[in-house]
């Protein structure tokens, strides 16, 4: 069985042909779209900043952030080519498609950032820790730190588990998505998440609430 619905590329696939790439990474398009992008600037995001949104989709933040990011300054990764394909010739404009080359989007479910041009300021990794085991966390932390410039930072997503809630399930509100500790949707506490960046250059730092109306909780990795 997949790891959660994003690993069924067949599913995905199926999906991006029935016109339906936008509901397969979760609907609310325009909602959670500019949801990320007002936040990104509300936290410090500049025109002239390089951004990599990694578990991009089919670019429901992209296609507001290549709007604001200078020329060539965003780059996506996703583990689905097809979203990919989608986002880029479906849902950007012309205009939007001369400021983000195709390039600039790569396909990669190992967070293997060997390919990026040079560091990146912000990063962004909005729902996909909420679909993966605690452990991807340290991996995305260990390849992302090489390819971060000084003073840098990743934004990530979790779906919270209390530190007083008792293993099992646990629904969240706003959103009432139930969440589980070994299956899709994942929930992580808090303590484990710092417990992943031990020995890494990263600084973890709870942002909690943001404005997600399913109730995932933000976390900031700074790195000095």
């Amino acid at each position: 069985m997949p790891i959660s619905p994003y690993h069924d590329p067949a599913a995905v696939g199926r999906a991006v042909r029935e016109g339906r790439h936008r509901d397969i990474i979760g609907g609310l398009w325009d909602e959670l779209g500019q949801l990320q992008s007002d936040f990104l600037v509300s936290r410090g995001l500049k025109p002239r900043h390089r951004l990599a949104d990694i578990g991009c989709g089919s670019l429901r933040a992209g296609v507001k952030l290549v709007d604001y990011l200078d020329a060539g300054n965003y780059f996506g990764t996703d583990l689905n080519a097809a979203l990919l394909d989608a986002g880029y010739e479906w849902e950007l404009i012309a205009d939007q498609r001369h400021k983000l080359p195709r390039a600039n989007l790569i396909a990669d479910g190992e967070f293997d950032f060997s390919w990026a041009p040079y560091p990146f300021d912000v990063a962004l990794a909005q729902s996909v820790f909420t679909h993966l085991p605690i452990g991807s966390l340290r991996t995305c932390l260990e390849r992302l730190a090489p390819v971060m410039a000084a003073a840098s930072v990743l934004y990530a997503t979790i779906f919270e588990l209390p530190d007083d809630w008792p293993p099992g399930p646990f629904r969240h509100s706003p959103g009432g998505i139930v969440s589980h500790e070994a299956a899709n949707p994942y929930h992580h506490r808090y303590r484990d998440v710092i417990a992943q960046c031990a020995g890494l250059p990263w600084i973890p730092r709870y942002i909690g609430d943001w404005g997600h109306p399913r109730g995932p909780k933000m976390i900031a990795f700074d790195l000095p």
